[in-house]
């Protein structure tokens, strides 16, 4: 909105700086803190009173956890507005990657919303079914797909390797809506713990920013040998608000936490660093980035399919956070661990960048 405003202005003055992607990414970030931290006490509160007992915990689950009982969840609202609000006053509104990735962020936490509803209003940890949830999910995906596809080439590009793609053709609409999807599954999984999957969120949007305005650039992408995608650096400043509102919801969600994010937050979230990845042509570098989400996503596969094939368990419990927690870890060692991985495979994200 205010890209407008001081394009309509010539950017004269002050409005010179809305010009810079850099300047709004950095506003864009502040924005989404300070509406965060501004809107959280009285949300929370507002969730607590609606809420009644809060987000159901799970009998099976680690003892510790119980305590936790009366926690409210649904705190991805807080994140959602945040981000949204913004996005909206510093974003160029024409560009049509920020409104797929809005799409994706929205539509996820608005099926989240719906699970989260369930779980509380029927006090059951069970939501909606994962069949249905999935065919919302790619749903939404699709459409996100087709949108930013329209933009970009159907090429599957390979970290490491200069300027080398794959051509998928028609198949890249599939592929992109289950990059979609499986980030926001993993990232969903991934939240289990007080502030666990927050910050490794926040790490993985940090680098995709960097990468997202290198993308945009054509000097910056043509010395790196990375792909160049027109207009892909205004989702620094999408990136940005995802910290930004992230952020703000740490602050609430530290331990112990006063609110959850619940799957309207973790959807969305994973959701969006998956449309991101699309349409930076960053796909296979988002799964080395957020490593964290798939190694969490991998455990819960294994210890499926070895049980049913086998009748025994590989981790004591799953997701793997858990299994760490039955083996004495307190919930704090591993957040903080697993923010150390994230920091280091983020870092391994950038290195693809160079080594082509």
């Amino acid at each position: 909105m205010l890209y407008l405003l001081a394009e309509w202005l010539n950017f004269e003055g002050i409005f010179n700086l809305v010009r810079y992607q850099t300047f709004r990414a950095g506003a864009t970030l502040m924005t989404a803190l300070v509406i965060g931290l501004v809107i959280g006490p009285r949300f929370i509160d507002m969730l607590r009173v609606r809420q009644g007992k809060g987000q159901p915990i799970r009998e099976d689950g680690p003892q510790s956890h119980l305590a936790k009982r009366g926690t409210p969840t649904m705190g991805g609202l807080m994140i959602l507005i945040s981000l949204t609000l913004s996005v909206l006053v510093w974003m160029d509104l024409r560009n049509p990657f920020i409104w797929s990735c809005l799409a994706v962020t929205l539509g996820f936490g608005l099926i989240g919303f719906l699970d989260d509803f369930d779980k509380v209003s029927k006090a059951s940890h069970k939501g909606v079914s994962a069949r249905v949830r999935l065919l919302m999910e790619f749903a939404v995906a699709g459409v996100a797909a087709y949108i930013t596809v329209s933009q970009i080439s159907t090429f599957v590009y390979v970290p490491f390797v200069n300027d080398f793609g794959v051509e998928l053709g028609v198949f890249y609409y599939v592929f992109a809506a289950i990059v979609i999807v499986g980030a926001g599954n993993a990232v969903n999984l991934t939240d289990g713990l007080d502030g666990l999957a927050t910050m490794p969120v926040i790490i993985a949007a940090g680098t995709f920013a960097l990468i997202a305005y290198l993308v945009g650039r054509v000097d910056y992408s043509d010395y790196l040998g990375i792909p160049h995608v027109a207009g892909a650096g205004e989702l620094a400043i999408f990136c940005a608000a995802i910290m930004g509102a992230g952020l703000a919801f740490l602050w609430f969600n530290a331990p112990p936490a006063a609110v959850f994010m619940g799957d309207t937050g973790s959807l969305a979230l994973g959701g969006a660093l998956g449309a991101i990845a699309v349409a930076t042509h960053h796909e296979i570098v988002l799964a080395v980035v957020g490593g964290l989400f798939v190694f969490e996503a991998l455990s819960v596969i294994i210890q499926v399919f070895w049980f049913k094939r086998t009748g025994k368990r590989v981790f004591r419990m799953a997701p793997i956070h858990h299994h760490f927690e039955q083996l004495g870890w307190s919930e704090s060692k591993v957040v903080i661990r697993f923010w150390i991985v994230s920091i280091v495979l983020a870092l391994m994200g950038l290195a693809t960048l160079k080594l082509r």
